[in-house]
């Protein structure tokens, strides 16, 4: 697989911006979900190849996404990736999406720090660390190139597994860590509007410490700092509802107006049309979009 940032997706090349963008934190974003794996949780390799990840990418842009991240390794366990090899599965993308969709945010959902050197300098504007700054030198990287950061509540090393976690107070728990990885970023000179805030539903997490997680999301707004929220599809879904994953939109949307109205501001998703029509219409009722089609009148 070559390296070359823009592969054979990207066509000619323009210009990177400038620099890392803040991501929009006064409304509601949807951040779509692109994975370069075989292996990813939902997709299962649907857009491994170069210009299906891209293609992708460029549709939910199309659909609404603010932000889409990119990743090149699950979260779950499994044998390591090389960081180079990641590298060569994300940058490509970020590189062809910055091209070609200027106008939208483009994170990688990534724990090393040489890749997310080499993703901002592709084009991207976040850093989507579901470890917590598990490597050392990545709350610097984010720092020295102004990116934005998800400080993201796990415990279980990168790719391994953590049966049957134990929490006292989940919330209080999940909470605490965070605001530990914030402190880190902040004392590693990541700028104040530049980090956000994941409490890690289902990560490292059983299905009913995280639905503990949603009844008190709320409490995660005392942090001060732009709460993601990352439920789309995930096992609380199916386990709630004794669904598989291909049936389990209803219930994250449901879980998406739900974290919504507790004050998240980012939601991480596999279906970008339905969320974004979710979040509109949420918008709309509550007085802060206007509607688009015309009025109609019923005697």
């Amino acid at each position: 697989m070559s390296h070359t940032h823009g592969g054979t997706a990207a066509g000619s090349r323009t210009a990177p911006a400038p620099g890392p963008r803040p991501l929009p934190t006064d409304a509601v974003s949807v951040m779509a979900i692109v994975n370069r794996t075989t292996d990813s949780f939902f997709d299962q390799g649907a857009t491994w190849e170069l210009q299906a990840a891209v293609d992708r990418g460029l549709a939910a842009a199309a659909e609404g996404a603010a932000i889409i991240d990119i990743g090149g390794v699950k979260f779950a366990p499994g044998a390591p990736v090389p960081a180079a090899e990641e590298a060569e599965r994300v940058v490509p993308v970020i590189a062809a999406l910055r091209e070609q969709a200027p106008g939208v945010r483009l994170s990688v959902d990534t724990f090393h720090a040489s890749v997310a050197r080499e993703a901002i300098a592709a084009g991207a504007d976040l850093i989507n660390d579901t470890t917590c700054f598990s490597d050392p030198e990545m709350a610097a990287v984010v720092a020295g190139t102004g990116a934005s950061v998800v400080v993201t509540h796990s415990l279980a090393a990168p790719r391994t597994e953590l049966p049957s976690p134990r929490y006292d107070d989940v919330v209080a728990q999940v909470r605490r860590r965070l605001a530990e990885g914030v402190a880190l970023a902040r004392d590693a000179g990541i700028a104040e509007d530049r980090i956000i805030v994941d409490p890690g539903p289902d990560l490292n997490k059983s299905t009913r410490q995280t639905l503990e997680l949603l009844r008190r999301w709320d409490e995660f707004n005392r942090l001060g700092l732009p709460v993601l929220a990352a439920l789309s599809r995930k096992d609380v879904i199916g386990e709630s509802l004794g669904l598989p994953k291909e049936e389990r939109l209803e219930g994250s949307l449901a879980a998406a107006a739900w974290v919504i109205a507790r004050g998240a501001r980012i939601l991480r998703v596999h279906d970008v049309r339905e969320t974004v029509r979710l979040v509109r219409m949420l918008e709309i009722i509550d007085g802060r979009r206007d509607p688009v089609g015309p009025l109609v009148h019923n005697a």
